[in-house]
């Protein structure tokens, strides 16, 4: 049965088999791209739990999530909040984002911001440097293991972090072995797109201390962060419920004022 993860990653990937760029021309642009903000750093360094604040027009499960989002105009929100750092969805098919929404929300506020999309190549990961972020997302689930450790290495060459995405204590321990540093565990099934609450508090014990842990998705509020905190997780990465709230400075906050545990 064809589930969301594949009829997204058959798109990305035909889409990589035409892209017909000197590989070396776009590695070689991408070193001249000025210095990243330091995505990995900014969670390690801020006080209390960190926040990594999305920005997300609409999802494959709920359709549109924000009519007319301004993507500045929420990066600001979020940085008035206390946010640490800023995942930007580009895919547009699915998710209706873009480069542009990355670099406006970006040249609006001075955080580092993750580009949330699905990885699949070389070329996609030198297009995230030169869109301008500061991190790229792999998705174990979506790469097989020469994949991973070789985009994870282009990555870290063209000083960008990458945010290893996990489900569970196998795609973990696959992580480690491609050197992953900073590692997701979402509670999303990205087959079923359905959420399961409990998925990063079970999976949290498989992430090395040293490792930098982000529990993604399904975090509704200051209950569910708290929970992540106490399991070890260093950040959260919310998208949905800060999009729809009211007050997304003031959703924010309350997030922030979370203690993370040493």
């Amino acid at each position: 049965m064809t589930t969301y993860l594949d009829r997204i990653l058959d798109a990305h990937r035909a889409r990589a088999r035409r892209d017909g760029r000197s590989l070396d021309r776009l590695v070689a642009a991408a070193e001249e791209v000025p210095a990243c903000r330091g995505f990995r750093m900014a969670l390690e360094t801020c006080s209390g739990l960190g926040v990594i604040a999305e920005i997300k027009r609409r999802s494959p499960s709920r359709g549109d999530l924000h009519d007319g989002l301004d993507p500045a105009g929420m990066a600001q929100r979020y940085h008035q909040g206390g946010a640490t750092c800023l995942s930007v969805l580009t895919d547009g098919a699915h998710f209706g984002g873009s480069p542009d929404d990355l670099q406006a929300a970006r040249g609006a506020m001075p955080l580092p911001v993750l580009r949330k999309d699905f990885t699949v190549s070389e070329g996609d990961v030198c297009d995230a440097r030169l869109m301008g972020a500061d991190a790229v997302l792999l998705i174990v689930a979506a790469l097989d293991g020469p994949e991973l450790e070789g985009l994870s290495a282009l990555a870290r060459h063209l000083g960008l972090d990458a945010l290893v995405e996990t489900h569970d204590e196998d795609e973990v321990e696959r992580a480690l072995a491609a050197g992953a540093d900073l590692i997701g565990v979402n509670q999303r099934d990205l087959r079923t797109f359905e959420v399961d609450q409990a998925r990063a508090v079970r999976v949290a014990a498989s992430i090395p201390a040293e490792v930098t842990a982000v529990a993604e998705s399904g975090v509704r509020g200051v209950a569910d962060a708290r929970a992540l905190a106490a399991a070890g997780y260093r950040a959260v990465l919310v998208g949905e419920s800060l999009v729809t709230a009211g007050d997304p400075a003031a959703a924010v906050a309350d997030l922030r004022s979370v203690i993370a545990v040493p």
